[in-house]
């Protein structure tokens, strides 16, 4: 019966997720303590009611419920328990149950975490949460329901498909949806603000700690997708530009610009109209993520293959949440007001700029994500846009991004002076210009395309060095007064300048792997050797293997560097027993400088194989430069200022009798 309990909590989380989002909302616009109350009590009760039904999906897999037809289609008795709980999200059904999971964690997040907060203000951010909650509920009970009976019951399941069967898809989805969903908290402060009239400094500060953490879990979640990408699809890459990838890249870009104009909002109370519509784009573009995986209209190895009428159930969907939170936009930005003035160059304008090449930049990526599919849509024929497009039209616009980057934050607020500026950046971009130089030339070769590269890590470097400088330099120069004042900054300033530091790291390793990386793909038999790098790679043997619900073939290939051992290698073939799906299994040696990786191909007639053989310098730079941001992310969040700020605004708001004043 653990199915059936599941499916009960599910109808009713429904129904509670209804009465939050219908009553706190007219008894906010209505006066009605009794019915604003009911807010926080719903969002609990959906919370508990999401997770008893999630833990009953995960209980069906792991018990081997093959009755369950989620069950049979994404598992198999030989599956490793591990596995049978990452297939638990590894379908369309399962990882939709995920998303609402994350979302209803969301809410209870909000409604714990709110209670600095006016009671109408919380009720309508509850109330629009809980409207979301119900547009998902109703789609996965309608279309997608995760618990449906089989019968007549199968001895055994499908098994998951061997791309899932991967560590990385235990953390990947849970991390990538919480990104994903936490801009639904942006978007309901946003859409609460405009219903309720609150667009201010106040409500920017509300806003920007929850936007922030969403953000830094979108990032991480990106990263661990990107990870995945390149060490089990095995041809090597970091990022391919797929349809899928850029669904969850569109929101983190918008959600970027985001950051940077709350901040405006926050200290300046300007582009507030500009800001609200950012949050409403960030999380419309989540929502068409999940349109474009969902609908069926891609195919990726990312996507989920699914019937036409779940795409029409979430297009209407898509179009009533954008379409309703671009009408009220429409009719209540208006009358916010421009917000303070401020000069051509300013810390403003800076943000400004950075704001409209994000959104430009955003613009870029959907429109090569959409264009091929509205051509198929209205039958004009097929057409590819891949890493030529994304590249030629990406790259240009995100460098002056990163120029903006390094002079924003030393720019003063209001009106900032160039000489000064100039004066003040002077030794940085000499260090910048010698270093990328520099770089390259011990590289072995200076490119242009590299050198642009590292002239923008080290520019982004020595720009927040120059900045630490500034806000740490005592009128004497003990380190005692130095440490006091590093204690003194902020988190929220640290954590900007790490995620800032995180993307000169990015910078700098795509820009080493991109130019310098070696590819090898060589046939080889037992005994041959090909170089790459500098390292010798030699086939030393292959042997059979057998796993839980697999069988292949074991290569083992030993590296070494001036005739020393470095490695032993073992890359893989499998054949997955159910499926009869062929993986391919790299084998890597990871550094801090370099990876050697190794996948195998196919056998030849001779009895050789094909052997994929790579050198990747700094590769690993790529993903520690986003965990860099995520960590800046999550500091910046946690600044004691936003809680230290709510906390006199709670006070401000109750009388010395503690009446509401």
């Amino acid at each position: 019966m653990i199915p059936e309990l599941g499916q009960i909590a599910l109808l009713l989380a429904l129904a509670t997720a209804l009465i939050q989002g219908t009553l706190p909302l007219l008894g906010a616009a209505r006066g009605r303590a009794d019915w604003m109350s009911l807010a926080r009590p719903a969002a609990q009760t959906q919370f508990l009611l999401v997770a008893l039904a999630f833990g009953c999906l995960v209980s069906s897999f792991v018990r081997h419920d093959f009755s369950v037809l989620n069950v049979a289609t994404n598992s198999n008795s030989a599956l490793p328990l591990f596995y049978r709980v990452a297939a638990s999200w590894g379908s369309h059904e399962g990882s939709l149950l995920l998303w609402v999971l994350m979302l209803s964690t969301w809410t209870l997040a909000v409604a714990l975490r709110s209670r600095h907060l006016p009671m109408p203000v919380v009720s309508r951010i509850l109330a629009v949460m809980g409207l979301i909650s119900v547009g998902f509920l109703l789609f996965m009970l309608i279309t997608s329901n995760p618990f449906q009976r089989l019968f007549p019951v199968p001895p055994d399941g499908n098994d998951l498909n061997p791309l899932l069967q991967d560590p990385g898809m235990i953390v990947h989805p849970p991390m990538l949806y919480m990104g994903y969903v936490g801009f639904s908290v942006a978007f309901a402060f946003a859409v609460a603000a405009l219903l309720g009239g609150t667009l201010d400094a106040t409500w920017a500060r509300w806003t920007r700690p929850w936007t922030t953490a969403a953000w830094a879990f979108l990032t991480l979640g990106i990263m661990l997708g990107s990870t995945w990408a390149y060490y089990v699809l095995g041809w090597g890459g970091w990022w391919f530009w797929d349809p899928v990838e850029n669904a969850s890249f569109l929101p983190w870009l918008a959600g970027t610009a985001l950051i940077h104009s709350l901040a405006v909002t926050e200290k300046r109370g300007a582009f507030k109209s500009w800001t609200v519509l950012l949050a409403i784009v960030a999380f419309s573009l989540s929502l068409l993520g999940t349109f474009l995986v969902r609908s069926g209209v891609l195919s990726s190895v990312h996507a989920f293959a699914t019937d036409p009428q779940r795409g029409l159930f979430i297009l209407v969907f898509l179009v009533i949440v954008i379409g309703g939170s671009l009408t009220l936009y429409a009719w209540r930005a208006p009358k916010v007001g421009l917000g303070a003035r401020f000069g051509l160059v300013s810390r403003e304008s800076m943000l400004l700029a950075n704001n409209v090449l994000f959104v430009v930049a955003t613009l870029s990526v959907l429109l090569g994500t959409l264009y091929p599919l509205l051509l198929d849509a209205m039958g004009l024929g097929k057409i590819s846009v891949g890493p030529p497009y994304f590249d030629t039209v990406f790259v240009p616009l995100m460098a002056p991004a990163v120029f903006l980057l390094g002079i924003g934050p030393l720019a003063r607020w209001k009106q900032a002076e160039l000489p000064e500026l100039a004066r003040r950046l002077r030794w940085a971009a000499a260090v910048a210009v010698v270093a990328a130089l520099l770089t390259g030339w011990l590289a072995g070769r200076i490119a242009l395309g590299a050198t642009l590269g590292f002239l923008m890590s080290y520019w982004i470097v020595a720009a927040i060095g120059v900045d630490l400088w500034e806000r740490l330099r005592p009128a004497g120069s003990l380190p005692k007064s130095l440490a006091a004042r590093a204690r003194q900054l902020p988190r929220a300033m640290l954590g900007m300048m790490l995620a800032h530091v995180g993307v000169a790291v990015f910078a700098f390793g795509v820009s080493m792997v991109t130019t310098y990386q070696l590819e090898r793909d060589v046939k080889m038999a037992i005994g041959d050797t090909t170089e790459a790098g500098g390292y010798v790679f030699a086939l030393r043997g292959l042997k059979e293997i057998k796993g839980p619900n697999y069988d292949g073939l074991q290569g083992q290939v030993e590296v070494t560097r001036d005739g020393k051992a470095v490695a032993l290698l073992r890359p893989e073939k499998r054949i997955y027993r159910v499926q009869r799906n062929p993986m391919t299994e790299a084998d890597i040696d990871r550094g801090i400088t370099r990876d050697l990786y190794v996948s195998l191909g196919e056998p030849t007639p001779d009895g050789s194989w094909i052997v994929r053989v790579y050198f990747k310098p700094f590769v690993n730079w790529i993903w520690g430069g986003c965990v860099l941001m995520a960590l800046g992310g999550a500091l910046a969040a946690s600044d004691r200022r936003y809680r230290a700020k709510q906390r006199q605004e709670q006070a401000q708001q109750v009388g010395p009798a503690g009446a509401v004043a």
